[in-house]
C-alpha cells in the first residue's frame, strides 16, 4: 500500500516534560503524522463515508493531548499512534513530535515512531 495522508505541523499546547515547571505550564509541540490507509474507495466514490476523516482524527488527537500530562515524548507518540490505528482504515502510522523548547541552542528535539496494525 502506498496511499498516505500527511498531517503537517499540527501545533498543540499540552503538559509535557519531567521538570517541575513543565508539569504546570503547557508547552507547544509540533506534530507531523503520516497515516497509511487505502484511499481507493474514497478516490472512486468522492464520498467522505469512504474516506479517512482526517478532520475527526486531528480533533481526537488534539482533544487527547490538551487533556494529557505526559512526562515523555515517547509515550505521547505511542498514544497518538494508538489513536490513529483505532480507525479501521488506518494500516500504519508514523508520528514525529517536535518539542521546540526542550534544549537551549536547538530548534527542537524530536521523537519519531512508526507503528503498524497487527493483522491476524
Amino acid at each position: 500500500m502506498n496511499d498516505k495522508i500527511i498531517i503537517r505541523d499540527l501545533l498543540v499546547s499540552c503538559i509535557i516534560g519531567t521538570n517541575p515547571d513543565e508539569r504546570v505550564n503547557k508547552q507547544s509541540v509540533r506534530l507531523n503524522i503520516i497515516v497509511e490507509a487505502d484511499t481507493s474507495a474514497a478516490g472512486a466514490s468522492d464520498k467522505l463515508k469512504d474516506a479517512l476523516d482526517y478532520f475527526l482524527l486531528v480533533n481526537k488527537i488534539v482533544d487527547h493531548l490538551e487533556q494529557s500530562a505526559y512526562f515523555l515524548l515517547e509515550k505521547m507518540a505511542e498514544q497518538i499512534t494508538q489513536i490513529c490505528l483505532s480507525d479501521a482504515l488506518v494500516k500504519a502510522v508514523e508520528v514525529t513530535i517536535d518539542k521546540p523548547e526542550a534544549l537551549e541552542n536547538t530548534r527542537s528535539v524530536a521523537v519519531q515512531i512508526r507503528r503498524e496494525k497487527i493483522t491476524n
